[in-house]
């Protein structure tokens, strides 16, 4: 899989641009706030048709202007395809080679990206919310099925604490019976986003444990486990997950009418990351949360081959120098010669020369790009 031309109008800084890159290395080379970041997430933003940078979709919108539109020709082991996204105050529009696509399941995954930037480095110590989140995208451009689960679950999530604020706030009588339904439709849908998230950790797992041992240099055994905010396990069925969640959704039930919100569920739960027995979160070094950091990364990109047949696009955000020279060498080692890789820096100094050997490089100045030799 690889991106070969990326066509912006009106997105963030970029009036309009089309850039045509090449299926190795890609180094996107300008000094901060030139529009380099920009650049990157309108990739990842295009295969994924949401930002890792903001929520809110018309921060992506040139300054007053009504609509964004980012383009991009791929081709991945089936031929050539065409993306386009645009954003707009109506909304989001998808489309595949022309045609539009009503289901945003039916577009994510079409092409598939490994993002690393800084805050990845607080996958493993920052806050449960970014570990959720990491898992939601990751699994959702390889499992179409999970996404819808996952879409229909914080749909009625949503409903659902509404419902309970109005019941805690006195804007509705007590209806017990509406509160029961939305909770079957939540332990529904939440049921199917445990087992596979289950399932997909457990992959991880295998995935990142021998990379972790590679760059710790033999010494350190990572696992990963998945925590649920109830008591299930992974050895459960579908069935036996929604039993459990429907009687505990019981047993809160009081607490969540008193506070307003839903207080289970797939929205609560966390994964941690242990070596040689030890939380990372807690007790890690810096040293061994960026290597845990690292060998997710890379598991990534190993896992979305396994499922899908073909390497994701890789983007690296300015985070080659917040890597050592050992770390940034075994980065190097892994994706070379099969992973189409996008770099920004200020500078190439402290960048492996075996990368910018193959690297096509690109200039950015206030919202403007040349290629550089």
């Amino acid at each position: 899989m690889h991106i070969n031309e990326l066509k912006l109008k009106d997105y963030r800084n970029y009036e309009g641009l089309t850039l045509q890159f090449q299926n190795r290395v890609n180094v996107i080379l300008g000094e901060n706030a030139q529009g380099k970041t920009n650049l990157m997430e309108s990739i990842y933003v295009l295969a994924l048709a949401r930002s890792h940078r903001t929520p809110r979709d018309k921060e992506l919108i040139r300054w007053d202007q009504p609509f964004a539109r980012i383009t991009g020709s791929f081709t991945n082991r089936n031929g050539p395809m065409e993306m386009e996204l645009i954003f707009s105050k109506q909304g989001k529009k998808v489309k595949l080679n022309s045609i539009e696509k009503k289901r945003l399941s039916d577009y994510i995954g079409t092409c598939t990206i490994v993002m690393f930037a800084p805050e990845d480095l607080t996958i493993v110590k920052g806050s449960p919310q970014i570990r959720r989140r990491f898992l939601d995208i990751e699994m959702g451009q390889i499992n179409s099925v999970y996404l819808y689960h996952l879409s229909q679950y914080y749909k009625v999530l949503k409903q659902r604490n509404q419902w309970l604020k109005e019941l805690r706030e006195k804007k509705r009588r007590a209806d017990d019976a509406m509160l029961d339904v939305m909770t079957e439709q939540l332990t529904a849908s939440g049921a199917e986003v445990l087992k596979r998230r289950f399932a997909f950790v457990a992959k991880l797992e295998e995935w990142a444990r021998p990379i972790h041992y590679d760059i710790s240099r033999g010494r350190e055994e990572l696992s990963i486990r998945y925590e649920p905010s109830v008591p299930v396990d992974s050895m459960m069925t579908v069935q036996n997950i929604r039993h459990v969640l429907d009687s505990e959704f019981q047993r809160v039930k009081e607490q969540e009418m008193r506070r307003g919100t839903t207080q289970i569920g797939p929205h609560r739960d966390d994964l941690a990351f242990y070596v040689n027995g030890r939380n990372m979160q807690t007790f890690g070094s810096q040293g061994q949360q960026r290597t845990t950091a690292l060998s997710l990364k890379l598991a990534e990109i190993e896992l979305i081959y396994q499922n899908t047949g073909e390497y994701p696009i890789l983007l690296l955000d300015d985070v080659l120098s917040e890597l050592d020279d050992y770390r940034q060498t075994h980065l190097l080692n892994s994706i070379k010669g099969k992973v189409q890789t996008f770099v920004t820096t200020t500078s190439v100094e402290g960048i492996d020369h075996r990368l910018l050997e193959e690297a096509a490089v690109f200039y950015v100045e206030e919202g403007t790009i040349s290629r550089k030799e």
